[in-house]
């Protein structure tokens, strides 16, 4: 399939869909010349089940829109993104921080899903204590030190979790979020969706 016969079925824009072959976890992708989307990964990701919000306890939870792994020259970390390229303690470094957000926001859903293209590919959790860059307002960026990545995939149309959660409940969230869809909409890399049952849809696609 071509990458805008995918974005159809899938409900996206073309440059979400190759964000979301760039990271890696959509096995079969042809990378040289044409870029070609697998039809039986197609078929799989089609008839992957919305993610049950209602579950968590909360009004609300955060959702990191994450791209494809982007080289950066920051203390403590190479990579910002995801990507299956890299491996766990790059992967939390990699989105832990730092976002501009509502950190109180963050850390009341309790759990940070990690979505690309409107799959979870990735799920956070320890977000109760958060560090500053200083910046006053709205416009502040925020990281989580204590954040945990309890859950991250290796192929989207294979789900299994390639982290090993360390508590039940960490391992109970990443069970529930991972490799469902999850959409979102926002202006920067972190939204808000209600954990309600709602029948909006709403295209990852920037």
């Amino acid at each position: 399939m071509t990458t805008g016969q995918a974005g159809t079925a899938l409900g996206c824009s073309i440059p979400t869909v190759k964000k979301l072959m760039a990271t890696g976890v959509v096995p079969g992708v042809r990378e040289s010349g044409r870029q070609v989307f697998p039809l039986a990964a197609l078929q799989v990701l089609q008839a992957r089940p919305a993610a049950d919000l209602s579950v968590l306890g909360t009004a609300e939870v955060a959702v990191l829109r994450s791209d494809a792994p982007v080289k950066v020259d920051e203390p403590g970390r190479d990579w910002i993104g995801f990507g299956t390229a890299l491996n766990e303690a790059q992967l939390l470094a990699a989105l832990s921080g730092w976002w501009r957000c509502d950190p109180a926001r963050v850390a009341a859903g309790g759990v940070l899903p990690v979505t690309v293209a409107g799959f979870v590919v990735a799920v956070l959790t320890g977000l109760t204590e958060w560090e500053s860059d200083g910046t006053a307002g709205t416009t502040g960026r925020y990281r989580f030190p204590k954040a945990r990545l309890v859950g991250y995939l290796t192929d989207l149309t294979a789900p299994a979790n390639a982290a090993t959660p360390t508590g039940p409940e960490d391992a109970r969230l990443a069970g529930l979020l991972l490799g469902t869809r999850l959409a979102s909409v926002s202006g920067g890399p972190i939204a808000y969706v209600t954990t309600n049952p709602t029948t909006d849809t709403a295209d990852e696609g920037e």
